[in-house]
Parts: C-alpha cells; structure tokens; sequence
C-alpha cells in the first residue's frame, strides 16, 4: 500500500492524547472526528465501572465496545491489551484479575503511552504495566499470556494475519483471544475503503465477518466465535461516511446494516505451542 496507514493512524492517536491531556472532551473511533455522539463509541461502559477511573482514562476511550464486560477475567491471570490508548480497559482488567493477576497495555504512540501511564498512578493500579510497541510485533514471550482484548485497534492493522499470529504466539495453552472490533457483512463500496481517514475511522480497515473468522483459524485458533453487539445503520453510517470526506447521501444507503461492531471470541488448543 503506498499510503502509509500506520504512520496515520499513530499521528491520529497522538492527537486524540493531546486532546484528552488538554481535557478536551468528544473524539470519535480512533480519534478521526470530534463528537461525544458518534455512534461506535457512545455508551460502551456503565457508570459503576468508571466512577472510580481517571476522567481522561475515560475521555480517551476511543473504541467500539467494552472487550473487559464480555471477557470472562478471572483472579491471577494475565491480561494483554493491544492497542491500549489511554488505559480504560486495562485499569478495568486489572481490578478483574486482582493483585495476583496483572495487566498488560501495548501501544505504539508515545503521548497515548504517557496518557496511560498518568491514568495508572492516578488510579493507583500496581499489576498494571504499559509497554511500547506495535501489535504486530508484540514484545512479550512465548505463552506469556492468558487472555488477550483489544477495543476496535486489530481493524487498524494494515497486516492483520501477523497480528493474529503474534496473539497466538503469546497466549499460553488454552488461553483466550477476546476482542471488541468493527467488522463488515456483505459488499462494501470501494471509496470507503480506500480513503485513508474511513481506515483510521475504524471503517475502512474492518474485515468481513467471514474472512476475520477464516484469519483466526489459519492462525491456529479454535472455537471462533464473532457476536454482533452493535449493528450501524443509514443514520449512523451517514455520520462516519461524511467525516471521512464522501458523499454521504450516495453512499450512506450501500453500507445500511454492514458495519457491526462485534465481540470476537477464539481459544489457543491446549496442546499448541507458539
């Protein structure tokens, strides 16, 4: 791809930081458009869960679903977020898997990572630790890791069978894949995927649902399962169409009902190695 996707996608995150630091409220998905209303990312987490977390943790949530309410966390395991952003799911992590377990973030963009870093000491969390890196190329050990989330980050990757490879890599045995992300379902028009803002907007990225079961299975996971937990329609899709430059009144009805945010579930075999 000639377009350098990554590199646009970090700028925009770095962005979306700053923005949260200077308490300036209402990025949408992955940080492409301002508006507390944006469809994917409106109402993801209950006050119960957030009332004790940093406000900026929270202002930086940037994904498209709560990946910490539908994991099944328990007491002593490891968790790796990829592409961790300001820290939400982690902090939430962390408290499920208690001082015993601990809690990992990964994050390549530098203000994000220092964002996170603020939002642990205010929590006070300490089986939290963020790491800087990219999900492809994750730097932890082997089977290192019991569960991995990620809130609509894995859409983003320009290569997402290495990704998907390197969360085998590191899950132990029998661990769990258990992420938040944009999927697609049917034909989509070509413009959207093409434009660069749509892809950093968590549209244009999105895998079909199919196709992003078939990847977890050629990476060597087991028991896939894809559960739509929100599904976007006109009005919806006219709001990210048109923030990514198009013609939203052309192209709003062609996506109606194929963009989903969706929870993915998938297991390492017990007797798999790296």
């Amino acid at each position: 791809m000639d377009i350098d996707i990554k590199r646009i996608v970090k700028e925009k995150y770095g962005e979306a930081a700053r923005r949260v630091t200077e308490v300036e409220a209402g990025s949408s998905c992955c940080g492409a458009a301002p508006s507390c209303s944006d469809p994917i990312t409106a109402n993801l987490y209950d006050a119960a869960q957030t009332q004790d977390l940093p406000d900026t943790a929270v202002l930086a949530s940037l994904g498209c679903g709560n990946p910490t309410a539908l994991a099944d966390l328990k007491p002593g395991e490891i968790v790796l977020d990829l592409g961790s952003g300001g820290g939400i799911d982690v902090l939430l992590s962390a408290r499920r898997v208690g001082p015993t377990g601990k809690a990992y973030g990964l994050d390549m963009t530098d203000d994000m990572l220092a964002l996170a870093n603020e939002n642990r000491r205010k929590a006070g969390a300490t089986n939290v630790e963020f790491l800087k890196g990219e999900i492809e190329h994750i730097p932890l050990p082997d089977a290192s890791v019991d569960v991995i989330i990620s809130n609509c980050v894995i859409n983003l990757s320009a290569d997402k069978d290495r990704v998907l490879r390197e969360a085998f890599r590191v899950l132990r045995p029998g661990g769990r894949f258990a992420v938040s992300d944009v999927v697609t379902r049917g034909e989509i028009e070509p413009r959207i995927r093409a434009s660069v803002l749509a892809w950093v907007g968590c549209v244009a990225g999105a895998l079909d649902e199919q196709v992003y079961r078939d990847k977890l299975a050629a990476a060597g996971f087991e028991e896939v399962d894809l559960e739509p937990t929100r599904l976007y329609r006109v009005e919806d899709a006219s709001n990210f169409v048109a923030a990514s430059g198009l013609d939203a009144a052309a192209l709003a009805p062609q996506v109606d009902g194929k963009f989903m945010s969706a929870f993915v579930r998938a297991r390492k075999p017990l007797g798999a190695g790296a």
